[in-house]
C-alpha cells in the first residue's frame, strides 16, 4: 500500500579512491583507455515521507570523483519538485511527475534531459523506486512483472519516441510478454540472469595479474570475458592473445574501447583485432555519434563483429535513432545515466520491437545492484529470449551496500529483498562521504603534499 508525503530529500556527495591502484580491496579497478584515473563515486540521495513507517526511498547516480558535487547541485535544484508531494500522486501520474522533473522550465536549458541534470533526475526516481517497491514489500525487478501493462505503460513519457513507439505498441508488447511470464519467472528464480565478467582485463594489468585473474575467473565458471582495448594496437594484440589462449576458441570475448577511436580508425583497428573472434566492440567511438556507429557496424558486422552501445547515451531519443540507423547490435542501458526505470521501460520496450538484444552496462558504484532488476523484468515481461543476452559483472564495491547482488553460476540471481537494491550501509557513506569523511580526510592532505 503506497503511503506519506515526501518530508525530507538529502543527498551526499561519497567517493571510493579507486584511482589509487593499491588502497584496498576496493581500489582493483584500472584505468580503461579514455577514463585514466576513476575515483568510483555516486551522489546518494535519501528520501524520507510522514508515514509512520519510517521506510526511506534511496537513490544513487553514478559519477568517476570530480563533479560528483556538481551532481549534488543538481540534486537539490530538482528537490522542489519532490518535497511535499505526496508518493501515492506520484506513482497514480507517474508520467506527469517524470515530465516535471525533466520539463522544469528554467532547469531544462542545462539539459534538456541529458548530462549533469539528468544524472540528477535518475538519482531522485531511483530513491522513489526504491521507496514505492519497499513500501509494496518486493524488489523493484518483481513491482514491475506484477505490474498490470497498461500502469507500466502510465509510467513512460513517450513524447519523442512515438515515431517508434506508441502507447499501443508497448501495450501491445506487455500484453504478449504475459504469455509463459509465470515460467519465465520460475526459471529466473532458479537460474539467474547470464553474466559476463569485465573483472579480468582492464588496461593497465600486468600481464601476470591479468593471467591470474583470468584463471580464477574461468575457475569460478565463467564463460564470457570482456577486454579493454584502444590504447596501443600491439599491446591490444599481445593481450587478447593472452586472453583467447587462455579461455579457448569456445569462450565469448567482447571487447571495449571506451569511445577512444574516430571512425575510420575504429575500422582498422577492429579490422586487426578481428581474428580474436569478439562478440562486440563496445563504444567504439563518441556515443553521441549515430552515424559514425551505423558506418562502423556495416564495415564489422561482415566480419562477426557486432557494435555494443549505450552507457553514456543521454537519453530514449538517441537509443531510438541508434536503432533506427542500424547502428548497434547490442543495445546497452544504464541505470543510473537514463532517467530511472521510467526512461529504462521506453528503451526496453523499442529494442523489443527492433528485435536488439539488450545488455546492460554496470560495474561502477551499485550499477550491478540497479540493473539486475531491469535486465530481469525484461526477460520476464519484455524480451522473453536470452539468446545474445547477457548482463555486464565487475566484482568491486559491494560490500558498501545493504543489499549486495549475488552471483551464482556466473548468473545474477534475482534479488528478494525489497527495494531497488540501492541502499548504502549508513558506516560506508559516512566514511566515504567528500571531503569530511574520515578516508578523505587521511587522504586529501596526503595528495597535497
Amino acid at each position: 500500500m503506497v503511503r506519506g508525503r515526501i518530508s525530507r530529500l538529502s543527498v551526499r556527495d561519497v567517493r571510493f579512491p579507486t584511482s589509487l591502484g593499491g588502497h584496498g580491496a576496493d581500489a582493483m579497478v584500472s584505468a580503461d583507455a579514455m577514463h585514466t584515473d576513476p575515483d568510483y563515486s555516486a551522489a546518494y540521495v535519501v528520501i524520507e515521507t510522514d508515514a509512520e513507517d519510517g521506510i526511506k526511498g534511496c537513490g544513487i547516480t553514478f559519477t568517476l570523483g570530480k563533479g560528483t558535487e556538481v551532481v549534488v547541485c543538481a540534486v537539490n535544484a530538482l528537490a522542489h519538485h519532490v518535497l511535499n508531494k505526496d508518493l501515492k500522486d506520484i506513482v497514480g501520474d507517474f508520467r506527469g511527475f517524470y515530465r516535471q522533473l525533466t520539463s522544469d522550465g528554467q532547469l531544462r536549458w542545462i539539459g534538456p534531459e541529458k548530462g549533469v541534470v539528468h544524472l540528477a533526475t535518475a538519482a531522485v526516481l531511483n530513491a522513489v523506486w526504491d521507496l514505492w517497491a519497499k513500501q509494496e514489500g518486493k524488489p523493484v525487478w518483481k513491482l514491475l512483472v506484477d505490474m498490470d501493462p497498461r500502469m507500466l505503460v502510465s509510467c513512460i513519457d513517450f513524447r519523442y519516441i512515438t515515431d517508434v513507439l506508441t502507447e499501443e505498441d508497448a501495450l501491445e508488447i506487455l500484453q504478449k510478454g504475459q504469455i509463459g511470464k509465470k515460467e519465465r519467472e520460475k526459471q529466473m528464480l532458479a537460474q539467474g540472469y547470464p553474466a559476463y565478467t569485465t573483472s579480468c582485463a582492464w588496461l593497465g594489468y600486468s600481464d601476470d595479474t591479468l593471467k591470474q585473474l583470468c584463471a580464477q575467473a574461468l575457475k569460478d565458471g565463467w564463460t564470457r570475458f570482456k577486454v579493454k582495448v584502444g590504447a596501443d594496437l600491439q599491446d591490444d594484440m599481445r593481450r587478447c592473445q593472452i586472453i583467447r589462449d587462455m579461455i579457448g576458441p569456445e569462450k565469448t570475448l567482447m571487447m571495449d574501447a571506451n569511445q577512444r577511436w574516430d571512425v575510420p580508425e575504429a575500422v582498422e583497428w577492429m579490422s586487426k583485432l578481428a581474428k580474436f573472434k569478439p562478440l562486440w566492440i563496445e563504444e567504439p567511438t563518441s556515443p553521441d555519434d549515430i552515424l559514425g556507429h551505423a558506418t562502423i557496424s556495416k564495415a564489422l558486422v561482415p566480419l562477426g563483429i557486432g557494435i555494443a552501445t549505450g552507457e553514456q547515451c543521454h537519453n530514449r531519443v538517441i537509443f531510438k535513432q541508434l536503432l533506427q540507423a542500424k547502428a548497434l547490435q547490442f543495445l546497452q542501458i544504464d541505470s543510473c545515466r537514463l532517467g530511472s526505470v521510467n526512461e529504462n521501460l521506453s528503451v526496453l520496450l523499442m529494442a523489443k520491437k527492433f528485435e536488439i538484444p539488450v545488455c546492460p552496462h554496470a560495474g561502477g558504484v551499485g550499477l550491478c545492484e540497479l540493473v539486475q532488476h531491469l535486465i530481469i523484468f525484461d526477460y520476464i515481461s519484455v524480451s522473453a529470449s536470452l539468446e545474445n543476452r547477457v548482463c555486464e559483472y565487475v566484482d568491486h564495491l559491494h560490500e558498501h551496500f545493504k543489499y549486495p547482488v549475488m552471483i551464482q553460476r556466473a548468473s545474477y540471481m534475482p534479488p528478494k529483498d525489497p527495494g531497488y537494491s540501492t541502499e548504502m550501509k549508513e558506516e560506508s557513506v559516512k566514511k566515504h562521504q567528500y571531503p569530511d569523511g574520515e578516508v578523505w580526510k587521511k587522504l586529501l592532505p596526503a595528495q597535497e603534499n
